[in-house]
């Protein structure tokens, strides 16, 4: 397929990530898909969120007509494995001013967004795309998973908000209680993605629900921040504050709650000996 090349936005090396780019290119009138190279696994970092905001401003506001973007890998095996954690705890507001400015970004994004995942979307990853309006996922390879469990990190809420609004329950138990991963088909009936296919299935959908055409009101991303409000509220450096406020509250009950469990079993066993 012939595509009409737009833009060039680099990703500079940062620490381990030897950088890379999002190529800008028009595969259909007004349909301007940003294929993302970021070595070994386009991991979120300040560099790679970074360029993706400077991507989503090319198109909005670099003299483009209103239409649909859509994010894809040039790495098969990944759409993105999520975040680096080393990076993302060590670099000081990461959180609320690098990626959840990315993620809000493309929830309030004032044109309908599609992420095309040709292999695995994990944890920040499937983020990434969920905070898009479609999903179209690779049928034949390639997970979307949530696998903070396995690595005992817990969810913030900006992050696991988007769960709660779009994916049905028993998806977003699996998803976060179980770990377990989509694959495409899966991912398609339990809600995750959209459809199955590459970027011919991505104009299909495009075409079928005529989305070139739903930004010229000027209003798309004022009716998804509404519709995610949600989302929108807990991604804002406020929300974040507010969250960090909370999360610390948590943990520190938790703690309690262990203590306590802890002191109480002590007890009993005292009393009752050994039958414990």
């Amino acid at each position: 397929m012939t595509s009409t090349p737009l833009f060039t936005i680099p990703i500079p090396p940062l620490g381990a990530h030897p950088g890379g780019a999002i190529v800008a290119t028009e595969p259909a009138p007004a349909v301007y898909l940003l294929t993302i190279t970021s070595p070994p696994d386009n991991r979120l970092t300040t560099a790679s969120c970074t360029a993706m905001l400077d991507a989503l401003d090319r198109v909005e506001f670099g003299g483009y007509t209103p239409g649909v973007v859509v994010t894809t890998s040039g790495i098969d095996k990944f759409y993105s494995n999520g975040l680096d954690l080393e990076h993302a705890l060590g670099t000081e507001g990461f959180l609320p001013g690098v990626l959840y400015k990315l993620f809000n970004r493309f929830l309030t994004y004032p044109m309908p967004t599609i992420a095309l995942l040709p292999g695995h979307a994990f944890a920040g990853g499937l983020m990434l795309a969920m905070h898009h309006d479609y999903r179209v996922m690779n049928p034949t390879k390639g997970f979307a998973c949530i696998n903070e469990l396995d690595f005992g990190v817990p969810l913030k809420a900006p992050m696991s908000s988007i769960f709660r609004l779009k994916v049905p329950a028993a998806t977003y138990r699996a998803l976060v209680l179980e770990a377990h991963r989509f694959g495409g088909a899966e991912a398609v009936e339990a809600g995750i993605a959209d459809r199955l296919g590459g970027i011919e299935a991505v104009l299909a959908l495009v075409q079928e629900r005529k989305l070139t055409g739903k930004a010229k009101t000027g209003i798309y991303g004022l009716l998804k921040a509404e519709m995610y409000r949600e989302s929108v509220a807990l991604l804002s450096r406020e929300g974040y504050e507010e969250g960090e406020v909370r999360d610390r509250a948590l943990a520190e009950g938790d703690e309690r709650r262990r203590e306590e469990g802890g002191r109480r079993v002590a007890g009993l066993r005292g009393e009752g000996g050994a039958k414990l």
